[in-house]
């Protein structure tokens, strides 16, 4: 929803909204969690080495068009986190689909390790995600649903920045009163 809304963001500020990887799975290593839990971070970690290795090999824009294809193939289309979403999301976006191979492999999980850490850490590690960066301050949110389009988007935003801005500023939060709501 975050990302959506900031590809929102973009086209009514001057923004440029830079996707950065980071995993769950990694956030959880080494945390005792509830076996299903546990178990989803486990299957956790190929989707975030195959963004990686589209980020490494084919840059920022790739990453966010892969990023995006995944959301829309797992949250509205509701598909399985499997090998063949990957291949789809790939396709979707002109890259190979040999890139799933990457997420087969940890063979590059420290470099994951540390695009996550270099997300994560300037927030602390009392959060999940989504985490936005604005002009040097970092956290956790916003969590909304829908994501505001058009204008209400640069106005969520700059309320956003705003709070970014105040360096006494730590959280915001009230209860979900609905899930997800992807259009």
């Amino acid at each position: 929803m975050t990302s959506r809304w900031m590809l929102e963001v973009e086209q009514v500020r001057p923004v440029d909204t830079i996707f950065h990887v980071m995993s769950l799975s990694v956030l959880n290593e080494g945390r005792d969690l509830e076996p299903g839990y546990r178990a989803s971070m486990d299957r956790g970690w190929a989707h975030v080495r195959v963004c990686l290795g589209v980020e490494a090999e084919h840059g920022q824009q790739k990453l966010r068009e892969f990023y995006t294809a995944l959301g829309t193939r797992y949250h509205l289309n509701k598909e399985e986190r499997s090998r063949a979403t990957l291949e789809a999301a790939l396709t979707d976006i002109g890259l190979p689909i040999t890139l799933a191979d990457l997420g087969d492999t940890d063979a590059n999980d420290d470099a994951l390790r540390s695009s996550h850490h270099a997300g994560m850490d300037p927030v602390g590690d009392d959060v999940g995600t989504p985490v936005i960066h604005i002009e040097g301050v970092a956290f956790f949110g916003p969590v909304m649903s829908p994501a505001p389009k058009g204008e209400q988007a640069g106005v969520v935003f700059d309320g956003a920045r705003a709070l970014a801005s105040y360096p006494g500023f730590f959280e915001l939060k009230r209860s979900r009163t609905v899930g997800p709501i992807f259009d």
